[in-house]
């Protein structure tokens, strides 16, 4: 018999006519059997992060990965089971893996020295997490913020790197109080959502303190960092500059270094226009007059979603997207290209002009391309199944 092929249903399991009862205890049964099992993989995960650290083995190996997914899904195809959620179950345990392996610090150098860093606004949610990665990687963390005795001059004081981690229309007063303090030979460093004003900043309120620009692209609710983005922006000091990247890699994360002003004429493409047409949707569906429920009762998958990252925008603070959007030096570029496409579309809708519809068509489709288009519909069909799944009569009457 081949080993693909579907176990013989033993006695025990294949009587008929048992009771529902009895079924699910059965199942729950299986079930903790699965658990045990998961739990041996991420013993056997643990090795693996150890040899990694000890032999200077990056954790992602793309390659293992798809021989992985292959074999599983091939196998489990050949058990009868749907190759589809079973690439989904291995692609969770394969993120969960690489999490626990960052944990264990596989990427970090086991001859690495750690240093004291100063979360400055550390009592806040990004300070947190910034604090978590640093104390993950086995750096000493000390959190200075408005309410906590340690004062910020203090701490950057005795800090061998200084993380400023306040909203952004604090930054500037916070860098120029407390760059001064900062010893010559440490890093100063920010996690602003806009780089070209403090990085300019943190250069001008310092003569020899090394200094780099950073963007952490995901939210202190992270549940895990591995695959996160930052984006890094050089200022002064090539040491720290590698350490820094070093840092943020051996936690996961998925480095891109940019200039200052290239980072912020993205951002107003990534975030300001993004979060722009997010508030523009969500105050059209208020002023409108149905009521949410109404709509949830006939809701496509794709609706649903979109609702959704609607009110997780407007779930948040005002105070946190405001500066995001009003202090980029290109957001009247950006908004003005919004205002203008939905005139634009909107003409064409209410015109009944097909052909105009098509040739919208064709333009933003060549903007995108066939190899992203196709990617698209794969990965928004597998969120969309998920979705579905989680959502199971959501909205019906």
């Amino acid at each position: 018999m081949s080993n693909d092929s579907p176990p013989p249903e033993s006695d025990a399991l294949a009587r008929p006519g048992r009771p529902l009862a009895v079924l699910r205890a059965l199942i729950d049964a299986v079930d903790r059997d699965l658990l045990t099992l998961i739990a041996r993989r991420m013993g056997i995960v643990a090795e693996v992060a150890s040899h990694k650290r000890s032999h200077r083995v990056r954790i992602r190996d793309l390659v293992r990965e798809r021989q992985i997914l292959s074999d599983r899904t091939r196998r489990a195809e050949s058990l009868g089971l749907p190759g589809g959620v079973i690439e989904s179950v291995y692609r969770l345990l394969m993120l969960a893996s690489r999490d626990r392996q960052a944990e264990l610090r596989a990427e970090v150098p086991e001859d690495v020295e750690p240093k004291v860093v100063a979360i400055i606004g550390g009592e806040g949610g990004m300070g947190q997490s910034m604090a978590r990665l640093f104390g993950d990687l086995g750096h000493a963390v000390m959190s200075a913020d408005v309410n906590t005795t340690l004062r910020p001059v203090e701490a950057a004081q005795s800090a061998d790197v200084v993380v400023i981690s306040v909203p952004i229309r604090a930054t500037e007063e916070v860098v120029r109080a407390v760059a001064p303090h900062v010893r010559a030979d440490a890093l100063l460093m920010d996690v602003t959502s806009l780089k070209e004003a403090p990085l300019r900043v943190m250069m001008e309120a310092t003569e020899k303190t090394s200094v780099v620009g950073t963007h952490p692209m995901f939210g202190p609710g992270v549940h895990s960092y591995t695959g996160q983005r930052v984006v890094l922006c050089r200022g002064r000091g090539d040491a720290w500059y590698q350490w820094t990247r070093d840092t943020f890699e051996s936690r996961g994360l998925m480095v891109h270094e940019a200039a200052a002003e290239e980072h912020d004429r993205m951002m107003a493409v990534v975030q300001v226009l993004n979060h722009f047409e997010t508030q523009v949707m969500g105050a059209a569906l208020a002023r409108l007059g149905v009521k949410l429920e109404d709509t949830l009762a006939y809701t496509s998958p794709a609706y649903l979603l979109e609702s959704y990252v609607v009110a997780r925008h407007f779930g948040q603070s005002a105070g946190l997207y405001g500066p995001i959007e009003m202090l980029n030096p290109r957001t009247e570029e950006v908004t003005r290209a919004f205002e203008a496409a939905a005139a634009d579309v909107g003409d064409i809708v209410r015109s009944g002009d097909q052909g105009r519809f098509d040739a919208l068509f064709d333009e933003v489709r060549a903007f995108y391309g066939r190899e992203f288009t196709e990617e698209a519909q794969e990965q928004s069909r597998f969120l969309i199944d998920r979705l579905v799944e989680l959502t199971a009569g959501r909205g019906s009457g």
